[in-house]
């Protein structure tokens, strides 16, 4: 699935982003005892939102996600969602951690994000496709084709 274009009713996307979160004060608690329940937690709320995960990778202090974000949802809605929500159902399955963190704070304000994209190459292949794609279809109604781009 990571290679390939996912649909909605009137839109092909792929959208996918790494994204990089830490605890609050980055704390090493993710890698022992938490570590399964932390990852168990954020495959379902990813699962919720219909974000499939193509990579994830849970480090002592930070979490490395490799996500594809269907475009109704924005990357800062989403890690909104997941954040709080993760950090909420953490703590109602690991009470004692509210000692450590306190007030249900377990993630750090903000997050690292960027996108992954397509290369030049496929860009063009596709724009190439796509253009022999609109005289076909010009060639099957009435119209005749003229290219608005030559003189």
């Amino acid at each position: 699935m990571a290679n390939k274009a996912n649909s909605l009713s009137h839109t092909k996307w792929m959208c996918k982003y790494h994204i990089v979160f830490t605890p609050k004060y980055r704390r090493k608690i993710i890698y022992n005892q938490y570590k399964e329940s932390v990852r168990d937690i954020l495959k379902q709320l990813c699962r919720y939102k219909g974000v499939e995960i193509l990579e994830g990778h849970l480090m002592s202090d930070h979490v490395h996600m490799l996500v594809s974000i269907p475009p109704k949802l924005s990357v800062s809605q989403f890690m909104g969602y997941l954040k709080g929500k993760s950090a909420l159902m953490i703590f109602d399955k690991h009470a004692n951690l509210k000692y450590k963190f306190g007030n249900r704070h377990f993630w750090a304000e903000g997050y690292y994000v960027s996108t992954v994209g397509l290369n030049e190459a496929t860009i063009r292949k596709y724009i190439q496709e796509q253009e022999t794609h609109d005289i076909a279809m010009d060639k099957l109604s009435v119209k005749e084709y003229e290219d608005p781009f030559k003189g």
